[in-house]
């Protein structure tokens, strides 16, 4: 797949930042970084998508001189030497995250000067796409136990969404067991983040009462231990990776072969391990689903691109950016979305009219 962009010719002559901040349901206000490159006429978008709201503050006042005449794969050698940080970032992971945004931008760019999309480069067609809703189901301000309220919030939107969710061990049964009255594809165990606020600790217990209340459901980043691993035997092919997933080799090195996996292009970083790991679930039998980093722009349209062409019928984390606000509104696109009738680039305007 890598082969069949990366000798697109690229001419950049300007580099430019603009930053995008919005309150998300998971209780932070989310900042991202679009980056637009442009030259001969044309603009190519990517978003960085790092955690750290002091990364985009100094991103957006640095001085980066990328202009030049290149292939796309020359461009990201070039970003070997480029300086994509004013200041270290705070975890080594946030290295891949700007570098997506850089080499999306670059890829979109390359692809309007030849007057094409990806899905004309790869020799696929945009399909509509299914997608679910990530969601949590407890108020991170406040001290009240979880609840579906917010489930029955979005299904008032939409009857039929599928959902995404992020059990905590504060679940108890009742709320396990009331589930059964909802679409949930998708069970993220949270059991591989270093960062305490976002992390769960391994939990046999815990890991059980989830595999047994939503058995059809897949289960995301369980930490395997001694202890937890008896938990998932027979249910390996309801296993699935996120934060592991950095490209082939890291598929490779897994504890088992995966039957499904989450695919964020912004953890494998280059397009290149992108389209190479895309291509070696192919080869292998892997089904990937989108995964989104909540994305504020831009970024948001690729993982979705990405999902069209190559996986358009798996739970694709890659729901509208609407449906993460505080309070998600009417008027949001259904699932599946529709693709674009004219894409140019990697691709806009999925859902829309």
């Amino acid at each position: 797949m890598y082969d069949r962009v990366a000798d697109l010719p690229l001419t950049v002559e300007d580099c430019a930042f603009e930053l995008r901040e919005r309150a998300t349901s998971s209780g932070f206000d989310r900042v991202t970084t679009t980056i637009t490159l442009s030259g001969n006429g044309e603009t190519g978008r990517g978003e960085d998508v790092t955690y750290t709201n002091a990364a985009h503050h100094a991103l957006v006042e640095h001085d980066l001189d990328l202009a030049g005449e290149y292939t796309v794969e020359a461009f990201s050698a070039a970003l070997d030497d480029a300086d994509l940080w004013p200041d270290p970032p705070e975890e080594e992971r946030f290295r891949h995250y700007r570098r997506w945004g850089f080499e999306s931008a670059a890829l979109d760019l390359s692809l309007k000067q030849a007057d094409t999309s990806l899905g004309e480069a790869l020799g696929r067609a945009y399909d509509p796409v299914d997608f679910v809703v990530s969601t949590r189901l407890s108020d991170p301000d406040s001290d009240d136990p979880p609840t579906t309220d917010r489930l029955d919030a979005l299904r008032r939107i939409h009857a039929d969404l599928a959902f995404k969710l992020d059990p905590t061990p504060e679940w108890d049964d009742g709320l396990l067991e009331s589930l059964a009255d909802y679409d949930v594809r998708v069970l993220d165990l949270k059991g591989l983040y270093e960062d305490e606020r976002v992390s769960n600790d391994p939990d046999a217990d815990f890991y059980r009462r989830v595999a047994n209340a939503v058995p059809e459901a897949l289960l995301e980043d369980p930490n395997l231990t001694e202890e937890t691993r008896p938990v998932f035997d027979g249910r390996e092919e309801r296993v699935t990776w996120d934060v592991p997933v950095t490209g082939v080799e890291s598929i490779e090195n897994l504890p088992f072969e995966p039957s499904v996996l989450n695919m964020k292009p912004s953890r494998c970083g280059s397009v290149e391990s992108v389209l190479d790991t895309i291509a070696y679930c192919e080869r292998e039998g892997i089904q990937p689903y989108g995964g989104g980093q909540f994305e504020l722009g831009v970024g948001r349209d690729h993982i979705q691109a990405l999902a069209s062409l190559c996986y358009p019928d798996a739970p694709n984390d890659v729901a509208p950016g609407g449906y993460n606000d505080p309070e998600a509104g009417v008027g949001l696109p259904a699932s599946p979305l529709a693709p674009p009738a004219e894409p140019r680039g990697i691709g806009v305007g999925f859902g829309r009219p």
